[in-house]
């Protein structure tokens, strides 16, 4: 996914939110967990949020967005999906970091790295971690097996 312009109101002042932010489900304890683990491993200053508490607005997302995927939102941009991962690579500012995430951007293997993101998210309830509350979306009550949720 290419990336997209924050919006102004997302900018490092006590006004809205310090960049970057890595926007989550928090409702997945898998995804809780990932985002814990990038939180406290990052050579870069990052904020986790939650997108079920984020103020979505300010980062220039809407639920039906964040509930889909991952997103990174920084001062270059919002990335979503396999790409969120590739930039938090390229953020750490270290060498091996920055050749990992150029690594990732190469076209066969951002295209084998999304197909594995969209593999992962739609099945982590699944993972280790994971809920059955990972399942569900709120555009469509069914869990993966189609089942409605109460």
């Amino acid at each position: 996914m290419p990336a997209t312009s924050p919006p102004t109101s997302a900018s490092q002042s006590s006004a809205g939110p310090v960049l970057p932010v890595l926007v989550f489900d928090g409702d997945c304890g898998f995804c809780t967990t990932v985002a814990r683990h990038f939180e406290k491993r990052s050579f870069t200053p990052l904020t986790i949020a939650a997108w079920q508490l984020a103020d979505l607005g300010a980062l220039g997302l809407t639920p039906a967005q964040a509930s889909a995927q991952v997103y990174l939102v920084t001062e270059r941009g919002t990335f979503g999906g396999a790409e969120c991962f590739a930039e938090l690579m390229k953020i750490q500012g270290d060498p091996f970091h920055r050749f990992v995430a150029w690594g990732m951007r190469l076209p066969g293997i951002r295209k084998l790295f999304a197909w594995g993101y969209r593999r992962v998210a739609a099945n982590r309830h699944r993972l280790p971690g994971g809920t059955p509350a990972c399942a569900m979306s709120p555009e469509n009550p069914k869990d993966s097996r189609g089942v409605a949720g109460d």
